[in-house]
Formats: structure tokens, sequence, C-alpha cells
């Protein structure tokens, strides 16, 4: 689990952020569900796909 603190600032001309839950005094978000929030989108709708490194080809 990596620690940091991370500080931006965003305003958005319409609407309003949708927050994550504060546990324990910290909000989680995977790197995907951050640039969701910060684009304005509804970061909840946001999974990243596990996908496999490409086998090689003989």
């Amino acid at each position: 689990m990596a620690n940091g603190l991370v500080m931006a600032y965003k305003r958005l001309e319409q609407h309003s952020f949708t927050w994550p839950a504060v546990k324990d005094g910290m909000m989680m978000l995977s790197h995907a569900q951050f640039e969701a929030l910060f684009a304005g989108l509804d970061w909840r709708r946001v999974r990243a796909l596990d996908v496999r490194a490409p086998e090689a080809v003989e």
C-alpha cells in the first residue's frame, strides 16, 4: 500500500464532485478512479481492467 498526500484543485462549471467516503481519516481511490474524479466523471463507475501480458509468438 502506498502512502502519500495529493493536493489538487479543480473547478467545475456545473454540477459537483461525488467524493469517496472517508474511512479512518483517508479516502482511497485507484489511479483510474482519481483520473475519472478529476475529469468530472462518476469515479464509482470506473474499474481498472486486469490484462495479461501478451505471450511471445514463436
